[in-house]
């Protein structure tokens, strides 16, 4: 009697490998979007797009590995790495004043992809995910902004805050459209809602 060996799932080596290159690219576009930075005369905030990557890594990667991926930029960057904007490194821009906006991407990437994850996804979701993201990270940068400076909370809005607005609404819009086209791909290939052999979606 032929006795049949117990069946062992190797899926989690796969997919756990295929969000560490996912989660390394978006540390990658993270970084790119931190060298193109335009400053502002009257701010020590630049205009970057790393903030649109970081919105992107919560969409696609969900909660855990959207953290990870942006966690990685902030240690790659107080190792001494050029990796912040404008190829800045090192613990003084760390806790300098932009440091607010550095230590608020992990957690607007982690809100984000844990709104947009409940239950099925749908273009309002996903707004609503990014909305809350964005005021998480000027929750975190504003204040900070204010205290390093020891700015009037005036003077911390007109240099944290208001400028970016509009910025933030186009990133916001495009974040969303692109997470429509490239989400069923991500969910195809099995990168993060499901591994192969398992049916259903987390």
């Amino acid at each position: 009697m032929r006795r049949e060996k117990p069946q062992v799932n190797r899926d989690h080596r796969p997919v756990s490998l295929r969000m560490t290159v996912l989660a390394s690219l978006f540390t990658a576009l993270v970084i790119v979007g931190g060298y193109l930075s335009f400053p502002l005369p009257f701010s020590p905030v630049p205009i970057v797009l790393s903030d649109f990557f970081v919105m992107l890594a919560g969409l696609l990667l969900g909660p855990s590995w959207g953290l990870a991926s942006i966690a990685l930029f902030i240690f790659l960057g107080a190792l001494g790495l050029p990796v912040f904007a404008g190829g800045q490194a090192g613990l003084a821009v760390l806790f300098g004043p932009t440091g607010g906006f550095l230590f608020g991407f992990p957690v607007c990437a982690a809100v984000v992809g844990w709104i947009s994850g409940k239950g099925k996804s749908s273009p309002g979701k996903d707004l609503a995910a990014l909305l809350a993201g964005n005021l998480v990270l000027y929750l975190f940068g504003v204040p900070w902004l204010k205290a390093v400076l020891n700015l009037t909370w005036e003077t911390a809005l007109t240099a944290g805050l208001l400028p970016f607005l509009p910025g933030a609404a186009i990133k916001i819009t495009a974040a969303v459209v692109i997470t429509r086209v490239l989400r069923p791909w991500f969910r195809q290939s099995d990168f993060t809602f499901r591994q192969p052999g398992v049916g259903g979606e987390k």
